[in-house]
């Protein structure tokens, strides 16, 4: 750690997005605010190479220092974008944290165009495998692709039909990376919180990473999944926190979960717009520090695919927002009707 940079220090005077805090008891600290690499990978659109490098650029330039990727995300487009970036000059392994994942190996073939919402032709497809084999060579392509000599944190990645080899091949290898000092950190990374909640009762994870499950819309994480990761000195890493689009922007046509927002989530989401409107405070700002106000949550991974959305999601998250407000928004989330 370089004591000099002002980004790995928690003064009071600092924007609270830039505080690096600890994830757990892996002994690993991330920042408040993490990037996450998905959009740079062309989810939805595409985004270029010049782009998606001016992007993790802003994201550097403003003090963002913990950064979240995955195989899945563009078919490995992301790993290597990243890696690219944080291995290029000005940015020492010291200074940032990362966090790639494992059950996705990727293997030659044919995807049909969006495949899996990823608009990139990698002529790779994704081939689930939670097995140790599976694991060991998922890392080492991950290392390989990105670059890097190794990875901070390690997550299983949506193994909600997989939980027996999950969980009897996938976690243990892990284990065992991190008893040998290859991964500081390991923890699962998926859209639901059943099977997190069953991760840290049963086994020794040190952090999770929970989707569009503890937000303005969906706050199913705090019923059980928070309260455990508490109790037992679990790290949480919250996602998806627009729940993939109408907590951005909830007009006709917005996305819920990666598909059209039932009419329903759509009328919820504009009443609690409309709230926030009355107070001068943008929709996309609560959304982005709700998870903040839970003691469980250690930081919040927030995607971007140019310059302008990195300005954006630090402007929301050092927006005032008045405690009225949040009082307004818990009655109309917790209001299902």
């Amino acid at each position: 750690m370089n004591s000099a940079d002002p980004y790995r220090s928690n003064r009071a005077d600092l924007p609270r997005y830039l505080e690096q805090v600890p994830l757990g008891r892996s002994g690993v600290t991330v920042g408040r605010l993490g990037l996450g690499t998905a959009p740079l990978a062309g989810l939805f659109s595409a985004v270029g190479a010049d782009q998606a490098a001016a992007t993790l650029d802003a994201a550097w330039s403003a003090g963002i220092r913990y950064f979240d990727t995955a195989p899945h995300y563009g078919a490995g487009l992301a790993e290597r974008r990243l890696g690219a970036f944080l291995t290029g000059p000005g940015h020492p392994r010291t200074e940032y944290t990362v966090s790639t994942k494992v059950g996705r190996l990727l293997v030659a073939g044919d995807a049909a165009p969006g495949d899996e919402a990823f608009q990139v032709d990698e002529g790779l497809v994704r081939v689930r495998d939670y097995s140790s084999a599976g694991v060991y060579r998922s890392l080492a392509e991950s290392l390989e692709r990105t670059g890097l000599d190794a990875f901070d944190t390690v997550l299983i990645h949506d193994p909600d039909d997989h939980w027996e080899e999950a969980v009897r091949e996938a976690y243990p290898a892990l284990a065992r990376l991190r008893s040998e000092g290859a991964v500081r950190a390991i923890g699962a990374g998926m859209n639901q919180t059943a099977m997190l909640t069953r991760f840290v009762r049963e086994t020794d994870l040190d952090c999770v990473l929970v989707a569009g499950r503890y937000s303005l819309l969906d706050r199913t994480a705090a019923d059980e999944l928070l309260p455990l990761c508490a109790e037992r000195q679990v790290g949480v890493l919250v996602g998806g926190v627009f729940n993939s689009g109408v907590l951005a922007d909830p007009a006709p046509g917005a996305t819920y979960d990666y598909a059209p927002a039932p009419e329903a989530v759509l009328r919820r989401a504009q009443a609690l717009a409309e709230r926030c409107a009355a107070h001068g405070v943008p929709l996309a700002a609560a959304a982005l520090q709700f998870p903040y106000r839970h003691p469980a949550v250690t930081s919040v991974v927030v995607g971007a695919r140019s310059p302008r959305e990195i300005a954006e999601n630090v402007d929301h998250a050092t927006r005032e927002v008045p405690p009225e407000l949040w009082d307004e928004l818990d009655a109309l989330g917790t209001d299902e009707a």
